[in-house]
């Protein structure tokens, strides 16, 4: 009975954190990190028994999200940031573990621990980074596909690094022994990926044949853990292997039914992933590590935001991206645990230097959402004293525009919106940043100006203060409230026309001056209803 003990224990405890980090207006989970440290080995009073038990439930955590990030995104669309990906990402991990081992070596430690902490840092959380930007509404945008792409490369970077590291100290036969391992792990990582695309979706439509939900459900977790399962076995993670189920079932029709049915079991070993992350946190220790952490810690989030900033920069990536990506990406992510342990085993990391990677991992993991939720402040800030980038306009009058529509954001929305318009004929512009939609609209033969919206500059080309009506497609609230503040700075009499996703995202919009604000659950609520009406002969 002991971890049913321990899973009530927890999940009374992430329910009672959730609620106060709700109460407080902040990320749940920073309430179910809290929640961790509360009921962990390291405070007294009530607190879970074996730890271990806890952890290896939230490993199915971290594969369950990896495994509906595949259902989510595909390599289609992550094709268009594939090279900052790549690229970008290996540039990152290599500079951040050069930064890692220069902190290291001034903090007394020898090469080789100071090669590992570097490692270890390099890394961020896939889990963490995924919940702040579907909390903040960002998934889909550009700035959160970069972020995909240097995730999905970091993860896989995970492998090279746990057969190289351990070589590094046999001095003899580690470079033979290393290439072996690594070209091993590729090939048995690519076959499971070829006999997945031929088995997996021939058993969903089978399946789905039956018209058994239970069934389905049970055969999407299956394939998923199955997967991961196989891929640890060969030395790979259990959660690269859910990342590719995710990816071989996206191709099939069943990918959305599969992703509704998992993501509650998602969220709830998620869950216990933060609590678990919480758990390895000692507050003893902290307090006798105080003065190391907090440099190591502040200087993990300075030199890793500004080397993942400056490398997306670098790739071509203006605006705000490159301050998104660095401000999101900053922390430890939960691999750093699993290569730790792999460094203690090896005895090339000593308990202090385990203790105080973990805490800047739980530290940092702990204060992303907050971090993360300054992206558009700090970038309106930054905006305001520098407006010298060039503005591009493509098929824009040069003399300007009146008595026309303004259209923020060209994704499916904004596109379905702006083809109603060219269709009527009526005047418009349209605002965007994803470099990839803008080429769309110049194909298309749309007006469109490449910027954001949340700039002044690009506002007033747009000629907001001439607009008949200004259209907010843009789904991140956070990027909404600023975009409609700078408006009504500029144009107090426009009418703006918003979209929002749940009722108190209505209500705080109407509150900052929005004249109409639609909600897709609202609307097809509507929609569903009169034709229920039409069916049932009432009129409506």
């Amino acid at each position: 009975m002991e971890l049913v003990t321990d899973l009530t224990l927890v999940l009374v405890a992430a329910l009672a954190g959730g609620f106060l980090a709700q109460r407080l207006a902040q990320p749940l989970i920073v309430g179910y990190i809290v929640a961790g440290i509360v009921v962990g080995p390291f405070t007294g009073g009530l607190t879970v028994v074996n730890v271990h038990d806890i952890e290896q439930l939230a490993e199915i955590g971290v594969a369950l999200l990896l495994f509906s990030l595949g259902l989510e995104v595909s390599f289609r669309e992550l094709a268009p940031v594939r090279t900052v990906a790549i690229g970008g990402g290996t540039i990152q991990i290599v500079l951040t573990i050069a930064m890692g081992v220069g902190l290291a070596l001034m903090l007394g430690w020898s090469w080789r621990p100071a090669l590992w902490f570097g490692s270890l840092i390099a890394l961020s959380s896939t889990m963490v980074v995924l919940k702040t930007i579907q909390a903040q509404g960002r998934l889909g945008t550009l700035s959160s596909r970069v972020m995909l792409g240097i995730l999905c490369v970091q993860d896989l970077a995970v492998v090279p690094l746990m057969i190289i590291l351990p070589e590094l100290g046999n001095p003899t036969g580690g470079a033979v022994r290393v290439i072996a391992a690594t070209i091993r792990s590729l090939v048995l990582l690519a076959a499971i990926v070829l006999v997945s695309t031929r088995v997996v979706p021939r058993l969903m439509s089978a399946v789905a044949r039956w018209n058994s939900r239970e069934l389905f459900l049970l055969s999407t977790t299956a394939v998923a853990l199955g997967i991961g399962y196989a891929t640890w076995r060969f030395g790979l993670s259990l959660a690269i292997g859910a990342f590719v189920a995710g990816l071989v079932i996206n191709e099939s029709e069943y990918a959305h039914q599969a992703l509704s049915d998992v993501m509650p079991l998602r969220d709830l070993f998620g869950m216990l992933f933060f609590v678990s992350v919480g758990m390895l946190l000692d507050p003893a220790l902290v307090w006798a590590q105080a003065g190391t952490l907090v440099a190591v810690v502040l200087s993990v989030i300075v030199g890793k935001t500004a080397i993942l900033a400056g490398v997306v920069r670098a790739f071509g990536y203006r605006r705000v991206v490159p301050l998104a990506v660095g401000l999101t990406l900053f922390q430890v992510g939960e691999f750093a645990f699993v290569l730790a342990r792999v460094g203690r085993s090896a005895g090339a990391i000593t308990n202090d230097l385990y203790a105080l990677a973990l805490n800047t991992a739980v530290a940092t993991m702990a204060i992303t959402p907050v971090v993360s939720g300054l992206t558009s402040s700090i970038y309106r800030r930054l905006v305001a004293r520098n407006v010298s980038e060039p503005l591009q306009t493509i098929n824009v009058p040069r003399g300007g525009m009146a008595d026309h529509v303004v259209v923020c954001g060209a994704g499916r929305v904004g596109r379905t919106i702006a083809d109603a318009l060219a269709h009527l004929r009526l005047p418009f512009v349209m605002i965007e940043l994803d470099d990839a939609r803008v080429q769309e609209a110049r194909v298309a033969g749309l007006p469109m100006i490449y910027g954001d919206a949340m700039q002044t500059v690009v506002l007033e080309a747009a000629g907001v203060s001439h607009a008949r009506a200004i259209l907010v497609t843009i789904p991140s609230l956070i990027d909404v409230r600023l975009i409609v503040a700078t408006l009504r700075r500029l144009q107090p009499a426009v009418p703006i026309i918003a979209r929002a996703e749940g009722s108190d995202a209505v209500r705080a919009l109407y509150g900052l001056g929005v004249d109409e604000v639609t909600s897709p659950e609202y609307e097809a609520a509507i929609e569903m209803t009169r034709q229920a009406l039409v069916r049932l002969n009432v009129p409506a």
